[in-house]
């Protein structure tokens, strides 16, 4: 199916050079002179480079046929990350390199989805956001002026959170850029 470049979404797929390439941000310009285009940020689902490039508003694509399969993570060992497929018990493996920094929001056991392209794993979605233990942190001082402070979570997550979370409190945390979100439910 053949998508122009000026029916972008974020979160579209395309196929560009035999790679998959997903669309993560983009914006139309219409400048004073001259065609419109879309200045676009995507990136490679395959090795995850990133890419920036303006197009014309009629540029045509391919659309990347990408699957996804509900699946619970096992273990990790020598930098290799283990995954189960729920429905056919079949079992996967990604390396530290796929996962990224994906690694510090899954849990042994959690169920993640695995994205697949032409029967090939590429890498994990996770949802927006994970609930995370804080491991580490230090306590807090009475009249301290900073309203944050520095905390490692059970999956050695660097975070800053506010000052009245303590050791062994679960928080809410933003898997696109690792951020406190607020306490767990």
């Amino acid at each position: 199916m053949a998508i122009e470049a000026g029916d972008f979404k974020t979160g579209l797929t395309l196929l560009i050079d035999g790679d998959p390439w997903v669309v993560v941000d983009f914006m139309h310009v219409k400048p004073g002179k001259g065609a419109a285009f879309l200045n676009t940020k995507m990136k490679n689902l395959r090795n995850g480079k990133t890419l920036e490039k303006n197009y014309n508003a009629s540029t045509r694509f391919d659309a990347a046929e990408i699957i996804k399969k509900r699946s619970s993570y096992t273990y990790e060992a020598g930098g290799v990350y283990y995954f189960m497929d729920v429905d056919t018990y079949e079992t996967y493996e990604l390396t530290e390199e796929q996962i990224g920094f994906n690694k510090y929001f899954i849990l042994e056991g959690a169920e993640v989805l695995l994205v697949f392209f032409q029967g090939e794993v590429l890498n994990i979605a996770l949802p927006d956001k994970v609930d995370l233990i804080v491991a580490e942190t230090s306590p807090a001082i009475k009249g301290d002026s900073t309203a944050t402070k520095d905390a490692v979570t059970n999956t050695g997550l660097k975070i800053r959170v506010p000052l009245f979370i303590e050791e062994g409190e679960k928080v809410t945390v933003m898997t696109a850029d690792g951020t406190y979100s607020g306490r767990a439910k």
